[in-house]
Order: C-alpha cells, then structure tokens, then sequence
C-alpha cells in the first residue's frame, strides 16, 4: 500500500497535506502555526495540527511522523487508531479527529530558508506497510530579530577638571607691642620677599588675574581691648604703606594705587593667641592646656585682659614666641589662576601628554577629541602615567571596544574593576561579553551595576530583542528614534510607531533602515511596489542585503510577484 494524492498547499497560517490509502490512512491535512515560522527568543515554536476526517485512519494503524527543520530533527509525533496499542494520540476511525503536536526547538541558521518537513512510517500493528515521503508543510523561519544591533553603548568616566581655581598668597609684617610703625627688619623677612617676587611673576602670567589685596591687622590679648582696636587698624595702614613703597621701588605700579587695599582691623586676636600657643614647643601640653582653661574661666572681657597680663608674667615663654608672633597685619592677594585652554591642552596632549594632569586627560579625551584613534592614544598615555586611577583603564578599554579590539578591551576594563569595583566597568565588560556570544555572562554583569543609567537600559533592551521580551526593550531604548527601537517596535507589531522612528532616526537613508522600511512595508500589506522601492534603496547602498531579501520569510508572500522576484535577482 502507497500513499498516494499528495498535494500542499501554502497558506498564510495554514499548510495542508491530503492522503489517501487503501484502508490505514486518507485524506490527512495539516494545520501549522505559525507559516512562516517565527524566531522568538532563542526558539522557533511549532504546533502542527493533523486533521484525520472521518474513518480517515483504520482502528489498528498507527503512524509515526518524523519532522524536521534545517538541521535540527524534532521528536517523533505518533497518531494511531483506537484499537492500535501504544502511546499515541489516538483518533477514532468514525468520527475521525485531530492530534495537535507542538515543539520548541533551538534556532539554528539553517532554519532561514528551510521549510518544516514530514516524513513517516505507517504501521498496522507491529508491521510496518508504507511510508510518508517527505513533504514540506510550513515555509521557512522569520529571523527578524536577529537584524537588532548588539553593539552595546559604552559609560565612560567623567573627568573632575576645574578650570579655574580662586586661590590665596600671603605674608606677614610683625610689630613691637603696642606699637604700629614697621620695622625695616621686618621687610626683608623671606615671606615679604616671596611675596613681591610672585606678584612681579603675575604680572606676565596672562593665567593669573590678581582680584584684591587685603590687610588685616591684629593686637595681641594682653593689651586693653579699648585701645586694640585702633592699634589694629593702625598697623594694616602702615602696612599698606610700607609694602606699596616696595612695590613702587620693585617698579610695579600697577599695584601701588592705595585705593585697591581692603583695610580692616581686627582687634584682639584670641584665635590667633591659641594657635600659636599650640604651636610652642617650649611650654608643655599640661600647662597649654592650663592657660587656655584659665583664659576660658575669664567672667569679661576686662578679667580675660588681666588674666592674659597675669599669663604673662607667669609663663616668659609667652611674652617671648606667642604674643609677638600674633602682633601683626597680614598681607593677602587673593586670585584667580587659570588652566590649560582648550587648544593649549590639544596641543601638549599631542607634544607632552605626560604634562597633563589625570583630569587634564580625561577631559581632553572625551571633551576635545573625536578621532578614535586619538581618544585611544591620550588613554594610553593616562593609564602609563597615572595606572592605579581605575577611570582611566575603563575609559581606554571602551575606547578599544569601539574599536572592536575584544581581547584588548576586556584586559583594559578588567583591570579597572581591579582597581575599583564599579559599575562603568562592568557594563563596558557586558559588552564584550555580549560581542563573543556570551549573553549569559553579559546578562550577569549588567544585574550588577547599581547606577541606573541610560545606557545600561539601552544594553539590556537589546538583550530583550534577542529575548523576545519587545515591550520591554522598547521602554529599554527610550524616548530617542533609534534603528534599534524601531526594530523592537516592527516585532511588537507596532508599525506606525516603528515607521515614525525610523523615520525621525539617524538611520532613515541608511541600507538598514530602508530595510527595516520594507519589512514595515510588507508586513502592512502596502504592496509590492511600496516594498521594492524601499528594498531598491537599501540595495544601492549595500547590495549584500539582495541576497537576504531573497530569503527574507518577511516577504513571504511576495516570492512570486514578478517585480519582488525581478528587485531580488
């Protein structure tokens, strides 16, 4: 006995196959859903219907189907007769019936352009009395997702680079007690000198803008307080005169007009008192600790005045290192200094990167430079001079995916999570993992970083593509029109959505998004005009796409339309 009257039918959801034997088996159809196959996740899922009508299979038949897909071969699906022993699906001879069989089976490439097929072995009892020829029942597999790009977005360090710093530069001119006339002595100190050789430096330094000149002046506690007042005030003045007369010998005169001084007398100056009293070494911890209790018991201001006389005379050492040393008016010029600019830190980054600081070069990576090449060089140079600073590592180790230089990157962002276990890193490593088809590590990594960020959400949306999981890897790319978004959105179903963002894309004249463009196209049902012209255009600009057009299951139902099949060739 043969089977004979084969006949199949490609249908959108449906294929059929009809089979008619002398008494085992007739007029069999199969149901398969869906046609084409669809890649979801990692898997292609099948469910085959077979329909027997009535007294399509004899009671004591039993038949045993063997389909397979590509490469891969499925499990044996087993109908039989309701007298047949075994472990079948069993149809009833009169009433006829269905067995449905579903199978979930690991992609491979070979699923592309293979269609689902049958063989099988039909039996009455334990012998074996004819057989099913092969017959394909569904078409190939749409492998849609798979067009996602798996690049993943890279997170870099940020530098910490101050552009301009307020700092301060002072001296100090000390006075006899009660006294406000400065000493010639005390203009030869080195801080005084110091001083008017950085201000003759500021001058040529077009980094430096000099803001103000301040001049404090102080008495010491062991004085009246009625009379320390105008003593400090006194002593900032004759300091300002005597160090405006140096200025005016050094021949700077852009600072010797008076004017430009802030004056301010401060009277008494305790805390100054109890600093330098810290300070001394020729007075004990114990007996420090003494004065100040002492000076802290004082009711007023006129007791803390004698007690302060009473100190003195009780401890020398006071009259001798504290109080003169607190008898003063110091001499401040507050400032602004200025860093590199961006063409000065462009060129020595290019004639002496060595020069820069750690911040310098991160800033002038990822700030100034967009050659990749360069970025990477400058990063280098960092991570050798500066190599126990992680930002560095992680940064050059991005750079060098980018590059696709795997082996490279993976070294580079290893070592910065050596460093400093941080997320940046271990995103940047999801990406190399992702590269070399380790998803599962990738996916490990990326449930690790803490920081939330936009581009941990973009990696993981990608992920969710390959997944399957399209709702989410919508939210996952966010607000902004990407190719990869639109894809996500033609998998959802979403078409105007995805013909909206690909349109408002980077990639809406690119070979890819005019591809993703037809795919929209046909599965709209916009016809074949709509989609060859948006093939055409992805063609011009990348002509390996005809080829995959032409096995594309996303224009099933164009393979035999004349101007499809003429766009493809």
């Amino acid at each position: 006995m043969k089977a004979k009257n084969l006949k199949f039918l490609a249908l959108i959801g449906l294929s059929t196959l009809a089979i008619s034997s002398c008494d085992l088996l007739k007029d069999v159809s199969y149901s398969v859903t869906p046609n084409p196959l669809e890649l979801h996740g990692d898997n292609v899922k099948i469910s085959v219907t077979v329909n027997i009508p009535e007294k399509g299979i004899n009671k004591k038949a039993k038949v045993e189907i063997t389909p397979t897909l590509g490469n891969a071969k499925l499990s044996t699906w087993t109908i039989q007769g309701e007298k047949a022993v075994g472990n079948g699906q069993t149809v009833s001879f009169k009433p006829g019936g269905t067995a449905t069989f579903e199978e979930v089976v690991a992609y491979d490439p070979s699923m592309e352009a293979s269609a689902l097929k049958l063989t099988g072995k039909i039996f009455k009892g334990s012998k074996e009395k004819d057989q099913l020829p092969e017959t394909s029942i569904a078409d190939a597999t749409i492998i849609t997702p798979l067009l996602v790009r798996s690049q993943f977005m890279m997170i870099y360090a940020g530098d910490n680079l101050v552009r301009s710093n307020d700092k301060t530069v002072s001296a100090e001119i000390n006075f006899e007690k009660g006294k406000s006339d400065v000493r010639a002595t005390e203009l030869k100190d080195k801080d005084i000198s110091d001083l008017i050789l950085w201000l003759a430096a500021a001058q040529i330094n077009n980094k430096i803008i000099v803001n103000s000149i301040d001049i404090k002046g102080f008495a010491s506690p062991d004085g009246e307080e009625t009379k320390n007042g105008a003593l400090s005030t006194e002593r900032s003045r004759m300091a300002r005169s005597a160090f405006v007369a140096l200025l005016a010998k050094a021949k700077m005169v852009m600072y010797t007009d008076t004017s430009k001084y802030a004056l301010i007398g401060l009277g008494e100056d305790f805390d100054g008192f109890q600093s330098q009293l810290s300070r001394t070494t020729t007075i004990n911890e114990d007996d420090k600790a003494l004065i100040v209790r002492i000076i802290q018991m004082a009711k007023n201001k006129d007791d803390r005045e004698q007690e302060m006389i009473n100190l003195g005379k009780s401890w020398k050492e006071l009259e001798k290192e504290v109080f003169p040393m607190i008898r003063r008016s110091v001499i401040t010029i507050n400032y602004t200094e200025n860093g590199w600019t961006d063409s000065e830190l462009l060129s020595t980054s290019g004639t002496n990167p060595a020069a820069l600081t750690v911040e310098e070069l991160l800033f002038t990576s990822e700030k100034l430079v967009s050659d990749l090449n360069e970025k990477a060089r400058i990063y280098q140079v960092a991570a050798s001079t500066y190599p126990t600073d992680y930002r560095v590592h992680n940064n050059l180790g991005a750079i060098l995916y980018t590059q696709n230089k795997l082996s490279e990157a993976k070294a580079s962002l290893e070592k910065a999570n050596n460093l400093m276990d941080n997320g940046m890193s271990k995103n940047n490593l999801a990406g190399v993992a992702m590269s070399n088809g380790d998803r599962a590590t990738a996916k490990k990594l990326l449930a690790q970083v803490k920081d939330k960020s936009d581009q941990l959400a973009y990696n993981n949306a990608i992920i969710a593509v390959l997944e399957g999981n399209y709702a989410s890897a919508i939210s996952g790319f966010g607000k902004g029109s990407t190719y990869n978004k639109a894809l996500a959105q033609i998998l959802a179903n979403q078409l105007d959505e995805a013909s909206k963002t690909i349109a408002a894309s980077q990639d809406k004249e690119s070979a890819d998004g005019h591809y993703l463009k037809a795919i929209i196209a046909s599965r709209s049902n916009a016809g074949a005009d709509a989609v060859v012209s948006c093939l055409k255009a992805a063609f011009a600009k990348n002509p390996g796409l005809k080829e995959k057009a032409g096995r594309d299951r996303e224009f099933m139902k164009l393979m035999n339309d004349a101007t499809f099949s003429a766009a493809v060739k």
